[in-house]
């Protein structure tokens, strides 16, 4: 009798073995629902064999098989394989987390049925016959034949409109082969005039014929392009180009805010083809549709964030990752993957090319490069010749005078865009009214609880927020310690800059950008369409803003308060912060307007503020890189941490004490000492990680194969622990 091996939604690195007598090996890949335990759960089947080692009177009996949809296909379970073996997880749980949550259920699986929408082409053998040939009597084929001939094309709601007998008679033209149909999306929409496609720069030509020229093989291109160089029509050119060879394309971004204008620019040039959108916004229901449509190959173009990197896609001939040094790319809990780098290795295990496009890479991506292991492309120029690089001056603020965290030069500076009728954009990475309040007579701060974290002040909702747990509590009207009423805060976040920016200009319409202001479905899309229809003056932003937007009519950048992040230890703070600004500095002077940034800064002369002042991307990197490799970091080393939390910091270090006991590391192997993490308290539990690296990735991967098993041995009861594989944040 067939025994069938299931992956399981649990902390158990195994396959669990079940009876299943009518299974076979077409059913592979299938969802089957299995008793566990004293419950009844959906797993999905990932071998089957003759027999087993459990013995008989523990095996159980698998439930159903359901078959109503196709199994997943070999490739992504060997993806899900890699996972698994790479990242040191579960296959049950990298298996489940990359499905649609309704595959968990123990129902079948129904696809909600859309109208479909034909287009029908005439064929090459259809062109070749003479009107004339088509006999008179047949009215309704001569005039089916005459509006294809004109019309190039036709839609099946039009061949109902000619003739009742209209749809038979194509049926019949179908059947003979001389009308070809295609099945159209249904956002589709019978546009009169074909999309218009711009003229490719010199830049943009040589990227699209290297990519190419190479197009059916694994090559890992790095589409280096400045701010408006134009990387999205480069990738327009490679996607057409793709659906021309009837190939799938997977578009991975790195944030939900940046769908809605790339799935425009897709639709409105691609109008005819279907294409998918998968993201967290999406409810059960979307999401299992659109993973469907990817599965059966309906869907032609698949946009999405980090999680769709797991869709199947059985005609895949194109992979791109656009804003690739996103740190949003690496999930942070559960299985800790980087979508770039499962991209990268999905492109390899098919065989085709995966772009990585950024104007400010990864300085992992660009040591690959530099090192010819990713092939460089580089976009120097912007792609509308009357567009250039913005003028980028600091504004040294130990000598100005600052009101409500504003300068008079950036003052200065909006009162003359608002009257030029241009766009402004005033940048602060905090979101809240201020990040402090402080009591001035006892120094009391309102700190969170549950985290190592102060509260933030929400003015307009009269709270105090922690931006880490969620956590929400009134404000205070007097000190908790000493009584004193006199408290106040202190810092800037979007909400004080914005009410400081109404203040001053009374008349300018004013928009704020951040977390708190598109938590509504279709707030951000609306938001967008507001500041295109330029009915906005003054945006006021977080990071949300600061990268892959297109605002034609923004003329000013403002940024404040960026230098925080100077006295951060984590060594990737400085390549974050620069990335930051030269990604949001790029908002301005994007079309034939002049752009201008202006930096409030204390440290005008810091090497990082000159880069970006000759947004000198170049320099910095290798200056940075030189850091890195004097100091041991990647991406001269391969890191993992060992992660581990509890109800109390001393439980926590002293598991890792343990763990590093019985690390038995080789001698290019480096077990640092157990220390409590940056921030050591975060929703109530305390952590504290253990950090190892090697400059091999192979010997790493081997010591973790043989040191994970050691650790399930430690009592961990009181914690909690994870792997982290290349870690992002430390």
């Amino acid at each position: 009798m067939p025994i069938i091996r299931v992956a399981i939604n649990v902390p158990v690195d195994t396959l669990f073995d079940y009876l299943a007598p009518d299974a076979c090996i077409t059913d592979i890949g299938l969802r089957v629902k299995v008793p566990f335990g004293k419950k009844l759960i959906t797993g999905v089947i990932i071998e089957i064999h003759p027999d087993t080692d459990v013995s008989p009177e523990k095996l159980k009996s698998a439930e159903i098989i359901f078959r109503e949809i196709p199994p997943i296909a070999p490739t992504l379970l060997n993806l899900f394989r890699f996972c698994s073996d790479y990242y040191h997880h579960p296959l049950g749980m990298v298996v489940m987390n990359g499905l649609p949550s309704k595959f968990r259920g123990l129902k079948p699986i129904k696809q909600q049925k859309t109208s479909n929408c034909y287009q029908f082409n005439l064929t090459d053998s259809g062109r070749q016959i003479d009107l004339n040939s088509i006999p008179v009597r047949n009215r309704v084929k001569r005039r089916l034949f005459k509006l294809l001939l004109e019309s190039n094309s036709i839609c099946n709601s039009d061949v109902k409109q000619l003739s009742l007998r209209a749809p038979k008679v194509l049926n019949e033209l179908l059947a003979q082969g001389l009308v070809e149909e295609r099945l159209l999306p249904p956002t589709y929409t019978n546009l009169t005039e074909e999309p218009s496609i711009p003229i490719l720069t010199n830049e943009q030509e040589n990227a699209v014929n290297c990519i190419t020229n190479e197009f059916n093989k694994f090559k890992p291109w790095l589409l280096h392009g400045i701010t408006g160089s134009g990387k999205t029509e480069v990738y327009l050119r490679l996607i057409a180009l793709a659906l021309s060879q009837k190939k799938q394309t997977l578009i991975l971004i790195p944030e939900i805010n940046l769908t809605p204008q790339l799935e425009a620019i897709f639709r409105t040039r691609f109008p005819c083809e279907w294409l998918v959108s998968l993201h967290s916004g999406l409810n059960d229901t979307e999401r299992i549709n659109g993973w469907l449509q990817a599965q059966n190959g309906t869907a032609r173009i698949i946009l999405g964030t980090r999680l769709a990197v797991f869709t199947p896609l059985p005609h895949l001939g194109l992979v791109i990752v656009d804003e690739e040094q996103d740190n949003s790319f690496k999930q942070q809990d559960g299985l800790r993957y980087s979508a770039r780098d499962i991209a990268i290795f999905r492109a390899k295990q098919i065989n085709v090319p995966v772009v990585l496009g950024s104007a400010t890479p990864s300085l992992e991506s660009y040591y690959n490069a530099i090192n010819h292991k990713y092939h460089s492309l580089r976009l120097v120029s912007r792609a509308i010749k009357q567009a250039t690089l913005p003028t980028i001056h600091c504004i040294d603020t130990r000598t100005t005078k600052l009101k409500e965290g504003l300068s008079e030069a950036l003052i200065n500076a909006l009162e003359q865009c608002i009257a030029q009728q241009q766009q402004s954009l005033v940048f602060i990475n905090r979101r809240g009214y201020a990040p402090i309040l402080l009591c001035k007579s006892c120094t009391w701060t309102a700190n969170c609880q549950r985290c190592s974290s102060r509260l933030v002040v929400h003015l307009k909702e009269k709270k105090l927020c922690c931006h880490h747990c969620g956590h929400k509590e009134q404000l205070p009207r007097a000190c908790p310690e000493c009584g004193d009423q006199d408290i106040h805060p202190f810092g800037h976040g979007t909400q004080r800059v914005e009410t400081a920016l109404a203040e001053r200009f009374p008349n300018a319409r004013i928009l704020r950008i951040d977390r708190d202001s598109i938590r509504r479905k279709d707030a951000w899309q609306n938001i967008l369409k507001t500041i295109q229809a330029q009915e906005v003056d003054i945006l006021v932003g977080t990071q949300l803003l600061a990268k892959g937007h297109d605002f034609p009519n923004l003329s000013l950048v403002g940024i404040l308060n960026p230098d925080s992040a100077l006295y951060s230890t984590d060594f990737r703070a400085s390549e974050r912060l620069f990335i930051q600004l030269m990604q949001v500095s790029g908002r301005a002077g994007r079309a034939g307007i002049a752009g201008n940034v202006l930096i409030q800064t204390e440290f005008p002369n810091h090497p990082l503020y000159q880069a970006i002042k000759q947004h000198d991307y170049d320099s910095l990197a290798h200056s940075l890189l030189e850091e890195r490799k004097i100091a041991e970091f990647p991406p001269f080393v391969y890191q993992v941490l060992l992660r581990a939390q509890s109800h109390r910091i001393d439980i926590a270090l002293d598991f890792l004490t343990k763990a590093a006991a019985i690390a038995a590391a080789p001698n290019k192997v480096e077990v640092f000492d157990p220390v409590p993490a940056q921030m050591s308290r975060l929703k109530g539990m305390e952590r504290a990680h253990l950090l190892i690296q090697s400059r091999s990735r192979k010997l790493l991967q081997a010591f973790l194969t043989t040191w994970q098993p050691k650790l399930k041995t430690l009592s961990s009861r009181k914690v909690r622990w994870a792997l982290d594989i290349d870690p992002t944040e430390i």
